[in-house]
C-alpha cells in the first residue's frame, strides 16, 4: 500500500466510528421526536375519519397508517433499549463475545419482526402462505444457503427476515440498501451480525458480496435481491432499455418475455455463488405486496385484500452450472421460472403489462 493509501485507509478506520455514532445518534433523536408527533396524527386520524367510517364501514386507511407507523417507531425504540441491555450485558465476557452478540442480535431481530408481523396482521389484515412450508432443520444446523428473491412491495424483506429467523431457523446474512441505516434498531442490530450495505463505501458491491458469502458457515443464509430494487412497470422498462443501450439484445429480449420481474442484475448473485460454491441456492417468488409499491398504490391498496404468496425451490450446489456466462444463462432461466409462478398465482390487481 501506498503512503497515500495507507493515510486514506487510517483515515477511514478513524472518521468510520465517529461518522456512525453521528448517524445514529441524528436518526435516535429523530425516532424520540417523530413518536409523540405520530400519536397526535393518530389522534386527528381516528377523530375526523370516525363520522364518516362508522356510517360508511369506510376501511379507516389514515387511521391504520398512522396506527402501524406508531407501532413500528414503538418497536424500533424498543429494540434500541434492548440492544442497549444486551450489549451492556455481554461486557464484562472475553471469550466468544463477537459470537454471543451476534446471537443476541439475531433474536432480538426475530422477536422484533414478529411483533411488526403481528402488527401487520391486525391492522392491514396481512396473511401470508408459503410454500413448501419451511422448517427449522431437527439436531443438526442446516448446511449454508444462498436466497435469492423477488423484490415486489413495501416491506417484503422484512417478512422474508421474519420468516427465514423464526420458522426456517436460519440466520440471515443480508444485502441492504444503505438508506435502511437510517432505522436506528435495524442500524445496530445489523452491524452486530454479517451484513452488506449497498453501495458500499470504496471497492465494489461484488467483491463485499463475495466476502459475505464467503464467510457463510451451517445455519447461515446469504439473503440478495438481485433485481436491485423493488419491481414496478416503470423499472421494468427501464431495465430492458437498458439492456438494449449496452447492446445485450437477446437478454433484452428475454427480459422483455418476463411481466412481473425485473431482469437480474447479476453481478452481485454470481460473485456469491462463486465465493461459496458448495452452497445450494434457494429461489423465493412472491405475490400480495405488488400492489403496494408507491404512496398511491399503498393508499389505494391497504387494508390488503389478498393475502400474501410465497413460493420457494431449491437447486443443489451441484447443479449449479460451472462458468461465469453458464451461470448468467441459468439465473436469468430460474428468473423466467419465478415470473411464470408470479404470473400464475398473481391477483388482477398485481397484473402489470
Amino acid at each position: 500500500m501506498t503512503g497515500g493509501g495507507a493515510h486514506r485507509g487510517r483515515l477511514a478506520r478513524l472518521t468510520g466510528p465517529v461518522a456512525t455514532g453521528l448517524r445514529r445518534t441524528a436518526t435516535t433523536a429523530l425516532l424520540l421526536a417523530l413518536v409523540p408527533v405520530t400519536a397526535v396524527l393518530l389522534v386527528a386520524a381516528a377523530v375526523l375519519c370516525a363520522p364518516v367510517s362508522l356510517v360508511t364501514r369506510g376501511p379507516w386507511r389514515p387511521v391504520r397508517i398512522a396506527a402501524f407507523a406508531l407501532l413500528y417507531l414503538l418497536v424500533d425504540l424498543a429494540g434500541l433499549v434492548a440492544a442497549g441491555a444486551l450489549w451492556a450485558r455481554r461486557l464484562p465476557e472475553r471469550r466468544d463475545r463477537a459470537r454471543r452478540h451476534a446471537a443476541d442480535a439475531f433474536a432480538l431481530l426475530e422477536r422484533l419482526l414478529r411483533l411488526l408481523r403481528g402488527a401487520g396482521e391486525w391492522i392491514f389484515r396481512l396473511r401470508v402462505e408459503v410454500t413448501p412450508a419451511p422448517s427449522p432443520a431437527c439436531g443438526r444446523a442446516p448446511a449454508p444457503v444462498l436466497v435469492f428473491v423477488r423484490h415486489a412491495g413495501v416491506g417484503d424483506s422484512f417478512l422474508l427476515l421474519q420468516t427465514l429467523l423464526g420458522r426456517a431457523g436460519l440466520r440471515p446474512h443480508t444485502v441492504l440498501k444503505r438508506t435502511l441505516r437510517a432505522d436506528p434498531a435495524l442500524d445496530v442490530l445489523v452491524g452486530r451480525v454479517p451484513h452488506c450495505f449497498l453501495p458500499t463505501v470504496g471497492g465494489r458491491s461484488e467483491d463485499a458480496i463475495g466476502d459475505l458469502a464467503a464467510g457463510l458457515g451451517p445455519g447461515d443464509a446469504l439473503v440478495i435481491f438481485p433485481e436491485g430494487g423493488n419491481f414496478t412497470p416503470r423499472r421494468r422498462r427501464r431495465a430492458i432499455a437498458s439492456l438494449r443501450r449496452r447492446g445485450l439484445r437477446r437478454r433484452a429480449s428475454r427480459a422483455e418475455r418476463m411481466r412481473h420481474v425485473l431482469p437480474p442484475r447479476d453481478g452481485g448473485a454470481l460473485a456469491a455463488i462463486a465465493a461459496a460454491p458448495t452452497a445450494d441456492v434457494i429461489f423465493v417468488a412472491h405475490t400480495g405486496l405488488d400492489v403496494v409499491h408507491s404512496a398511491r398504490t399503498v393508499w389505494s391498496g391497504l387494508p390488503l385484500r389478498e393475502g400474501v404468496r410465497a413460493h420457494w425451490w431449491r437447486v443443489p450446489a451441484s447443479r449449479v452450472p460451472q462458468g461465469e456466462d453458464a451461470r448468467s444463462e441459468w439465473l436469468l432461466g430460474q428468473w423466467t421460472r419465478l415470473d411464470r409462478w408470479v404470473a400464475d398465482h398473481a391477483s388482477p390487481d398485481a397484473t402489470h403489462a
